[in-house]
């Protein structure tokens, strides 16, 4: 079943100078899709139940088999009469626990069911001098299957140390033949498939053979050509539309889809290295493992032109030369992982530096979203390079089991190996530890940034209470002009309303006269001022509840609510009270100055 790809864009028109894109609308053709997450209890064949959920119903057939042995005798593929077709019932002819719903789940029969597609597969030989010869690239089809599998079974050419494949498109037939023929555990392919990183030893024979797995995820970069950089020469406006055009602003924090960065065009993108290793005296074998176009991976085209540069180095072609052990080979295509994360970091850092400019001169809410969804990635790639680490130490921890054969190395050849290979293990895991400093280092540095645009969201938000309390100000001097103009009118609102009364000495006839009227409005009027100036008085000294008595220093004080409460009451008497106080305090101060003046 193909995977499902992003439908095309739909560009929308600009409206007037503003931008009106839906980023939801805006994906570009070649977009590479997120990873699955890593389903990580079944990456190894520790597990005693392969793609078996806890609620999932084991096949009650399976059950019926009192050995868990294959069906049949294991081929030995020496006998062309009986060898051919053996293959065809991988995996369940060599692991019969893997049932075909478990084969279903563990996305391998999606693999097996492609038995008509065209398989592309690169070779490396490496001979016993250490020189690496690029063999011609395989292309299998349906049809030319059988053929491909006479060529598996014959022998290697003389002095082939290690044979080394890529494989492009892998068809059904292939992996098939690829593990029955090499007596590989489906767990290589279902966690390849499955992005589970995984690292185990298996079929471990003392002194002679074993196989070594390792799945590591890990990241690099990508050109982007539908993202256009910022550039001194192209204005604002259009390196902008051209940046939110392709640039998914609304992406959700996924740390399992590839990480747009709008400072430069590269994406940083999951990738995944599946290697498998027999090793043996006689038939060394490294098997990598390439998935599809829709991830934009690593193509086994790639990987295997690298493999034939590092035979071309001079230092490790010393060590190919040097050394039998298939181990080194090995390790050297764990390097490729190491090269794309050191260029991953640089690209980040650059683009981190470059949030921070932002920062420092725009607020801008997208940003902030933006810091959280790099520093989220950060924390994943945290524990993808403590994978890496474990890898390179599983390498370490598990040596040639050939080394120890007495009949095979001598002494002196089998500590110089193993103390090769254990300085090479340690350079490795030397530049990881300095990967894990790094994305540390650009963690911190990442915090302190979103610290920054917080600090500039603050700043920002008080310029803009200091423009609201600017436009209260104004509102309040408006006010205060209302008040005056009212002012103005008050006078002679006040003669109309006299004129309006009835009274006798105005209307002639009425009831009541002006000294009723004097009588009553007079002392509502000294109620309502005392009631308004109680509430609005502050005295000089808010302790003070009473009168002073006695000498200057004695007073009579209480700070209990009730007298604060008589004390607003009397606000005459403490008005008065600090208009002496105030009087006194300045004769006393102009004395000071007098006689100081004097003195002096």
């Amino acid at each position: 079943m193909q995977a499902q790809r992003p439908p095309p864009p739909r560009r929308r028109q600009l409206r007037s100078a503003t931008l009106d894109y839906d980023f939801r609308d805006v994906i570009p053709r070649d977009m590479p899709l997120r990873v699955p997450a890593p389903s990580h209890r079944h990456g190894a064949p520790s597990g005693p139940w392969p793609f078996l959920d806890l609620d999932d119903e084991i096949d009650p057939e399976q059950l019926k088999d009192k050995e868990p042995s294959p069906p049949t005798p294991v081929c030995n593929h020496l006998d062309a009469a009986k060898c051919k077709g053996c293959w065809a019932g991988y995996p369940q002819s060599l692991f019969p626990n893997w049932t075909p719903a478990q084969q279903k789940r563990s996305r391998i029969s999606k693999i097996v069911d492609k038995s008509t597609e065209t398989c592309i597969i690169h070779y490396v030989d490496v001979d016993e001098n250490g020189r690496f010869s690029t063999s011609e690239d395989l292309t299998v089809t349906y049809d030319r299957k059988d053929a491909h599998w006479e060529f598996m079974r014959a022998p290697r050419p003389t002095g082939t140390r290690l044979r080394a494949m890529f494989l492009e498109n892998l068809s059904g037939p292939v992996l098939q033949m690829i593990g029955t023929k090499y007596n590989i555990e489906p767990f290589f392919f279902s966690s390849s498939l499955g992005w589970v990183p995984a690292r185990y030893q298996e079929e471990v024979i003392p002194m002679q053979s074993d196989h070594i797995t390792i799945t590591l995820t890990f990241i690099r970069t990508m050109p982007n050509s539908t993202i256009y950089p910022f550039s001194p020469t192209t204005t604002h406006t259009a390196s902008t539309i051209s940046h939110l055009h392709y640039y998914p602003r609304d992406q959700v924090i996924d740390t399992q889809a590839p990480l747009f960065l709008r400072s430069s065009d590269q994406i940083l993108l999951p990738d995944l290295l599946a290697l498998h290793m027999v090793r043996s005296p006689m038939n060394n074998t490294i098997v990598s493992y390439h998935l599809g176009k829709e991830h934009r991976t690593t193509s086994a085209t790639s990987l295997h032109a690298r493999l034939n540069a590092a035979g071309r180095s001079v230092y490790w072609n010393t060590l190919f030369k040097d050394n039998d052990d298939p181990t080194f080979v090995f390790l050297s295509i764990l390097w490729y992982a190491l090269y794309a994360w050191d260029e991953a970091f640089e690209v980040l850092y650059s683009h981190i530096c470059w949030l921070e400019s932002r920062v420092l001169n725009e607020n801008d809410i997208d940003l902030t979203q933006e810091l959280h969804v790099v520093h989220a990635h950060l924390l994943h790639y945290a524990s993808l390079l403590e994978d890496f680490r474990k890898s390179a130490q599983f390498v370490l921890n598990t040596p040639y089991p050939a080394l120890d054969n007495s009949a095979l190395y001598s002494d002196e050849e089998r500590v110089r190996s193993k103390g090769l290979l254990e300085t090479e293990c340690k350079n490795l895991l030397s530049e990881i530890d300095r990967l894990q400093k790094s994305r540390a280092m650009q963690g911190k540095r990442l915090k302190n940034v979103m610290n920054l645009g917080f600090s500039s969201v603050h700043i920002g938000d008080s310029k803009h209470m200091k423009k609201l309390t600017e436009a209260a100000v104004k509102d309040s001097a408006a006010m205060k002009q209302i008040a005056y103009l009212t002012m103005v009118f008050l006078p002679a609102s006040l003669v109309a309303a006299v004129f309006g009364m009835n009274i006798e000495e105005i209307n002639p006839g009425s009831l009541e006269t002006l000294p009723h009227y004097l009588a009553t409005a007079i002392p509502l009027t000294i109620i309502t001022v005392w009631v308004i100036v109680a509430f609005q008085y502050h005295p000089r000294h808010p302790q003070r509840t009473g009168v002073e008595t006695g000498s200057a220093g004695s007073r009579l004080l209480d700070r209990s609510a009730v007298w604060n409460t008589l004390g607003r009451v009397g606000w005459p008497v403490l008005l008065m009270l600090d208009f002496f106080e105030q009087r006194r305090e300045n004769e006393d101060a102009a004395n000071r100055v007098k006689y100081g003046s004097d003195t002096s």
